[in-house]
């Protein structure tokens, strides 16, 4: 069997990351496994709050705590205002999407693979507000019809949301068309990177996006309970975040208070800073990497595990799009999901199952059930990939 993308250091990515030796882990678009530095600048943050107090600690670690946010811009190709730290993508996403105002007859457009947790914010402000949603046509390939896009667009759209890549396949959205007919359009364009940042090589300027929420625990290969926004200053000016604190804004007067002019406008006072400092390291360990390079590898290690899985009979690759990342969606003959998920667990090998109610405009049009996922990342070898496609050839028999 080739090797794939020789020049990459595996053995150092797997050293780095102490479960590697533990379990085949293929559930990196749910929980990557962290490398050591993660779990060290967390566990270090904690000795210090139970040493010196949670006050004097956080103090103590204001430098690299404000460092963080710079990371995360160097990420992005973003300026450090612009970015805000969250408790998870999804309260990143929302502090952007429910600052917009909506009046009845505005108009939402998304994708069929957008999230279930995007979509029940829109159907909720759909009620609140008689705001009208639509769902922007696939093309042949399954992935967002940018044709489409741009004849649903009139002077009632307040919004185009979407999902980069979905939770239930590999497929990756094109964005950067899609920011580029925003940005004609004077349309916001908010993009839900919960899937692509860590694995994909991301430029806001590139992409063309007025705001972008994504979590740490992901492809970041950070701490569960951390996310972040990033908010292009022309779209910050004009939002008033829909929950304000001590943090976010100051009490200049009895009756007058000032908000932020960054993005930290859309943080609270009150986090986990052990978390932050986590995403923080990272972030950094993955620019070490080279975000381009991550791409490659995970994009090649993608096209290599649905290889594999297509030779074995009885399963079904659901993949779509012209362009594929590390994501594979399949089913097998006869056995459910949460079966073969289950099945596979037994033998240390870490997947999980999309379900269709987390994305209905997409897997019911398809007439999918559940799928089993799995996800490769960097620290991922052949020899893994080979693993999971024997186990699954066994479960049929």
């Amino acid at each position: 069997m080739n090797c794939i993308q020789q020049q990459f250091d595996v053995a150092r990515a797997r050293m780095e990351t102490p479960g590697c030796t533990q379990v085949t882990h293929l559930d990196n678009a749910g929980t990557a496994l962290p490398p050591a530095t993660v779990t060290d600048t967390m566990v270090a943050h904690l000795r210090a709050e139970a040493l010196r107090g949670g006050y004097r600690a956080a103090a103590d670690a204001a430098p690299r705590l404000s460092a963080v946010r710079e990371s995360i811009a160097t990420l992005l190709n973003a300026g450090s205002a612009d970015i805000a730290l969250a408790d998870s993508a999804t309260r990143a996403w929302q502090a952007v999407f429910y600052a917009l105002p909506f009046r009845p007859g505005d108009r939402i457009l998304t994708c069929r693979a957008e999230y279930a947790s995007n979509v029940i914010a829109f159907l909720q402000t759909a009620e609140r507000t008689g705001v009208r949603i639509d769902v922007v046509d696939d093309d042949a390939d399954g992935q967002l019809d940018v044709a489409d896009l741009r004849r649903r667009l009139d002077e009632r759209v307040r919004l185009i949301a979407i999902t980069h890549v979905p939770t239930q396949g590999g497929l990756v959205n094109p964005a950067e068309e899609v920011g580029e007919i925003a940005r004609e359009a004077g349309v916001p364009f908010l993009l839900d990177a919960c899937q692509s940042a860590g694995q994909l090589d991301l430029d806001v300027e590139r992409l063309r996006c007025d705001a972008l929420s994504a979590p740490g625990r992901k492809y970041l290969r950070g701490p569960r309970g951390t996310g972040f926004l990033y908010v292009r200053p022309e779209l910050r000016e004009r939002l008033q975040p829909v929950v304000l604190d001590l943090h976010s804004a100051t009490w200049t007067h009895p009756d007058r208070y000032r908000v932020r002019e960054s993005a930290r406008k859309f943080e609270t006072w009150e986090h986990n800073v052990a978390a932050a400092l986590g995403l923080g390291a990272a972030v950094d360990h993955a620019l070490s990497w080279g975000t381009a390079a991550i791409e490659e590898r995970v994009g090649l290690l993608g096209r290599r595990l649905r290889e594999l899985l297509s030779q074995v009979p009885g399963v079904r690759v659901h993949d779509q799009g012209t362009r594929r990342c590390g994501i594979v969606t399949f089913t097998v003959d006869g056995v459910p999901a949460a079966e073969v998920h289950d099945l596979l667990a037994k033998a240390d090998i870490n997947t999980s199952v999309s379900l269709p109610e987390y994305a209905r405009y997409d897997l019911a049009a398809r007439g999918l059930p559940a799928l089993v996922r799995a996800s490769v990342h960097y620290y991922n070898t052949d020899a893994e990939l080979e693993r999971l496609a024997e186990a699954v050839d066994r479960l049929r028999g």
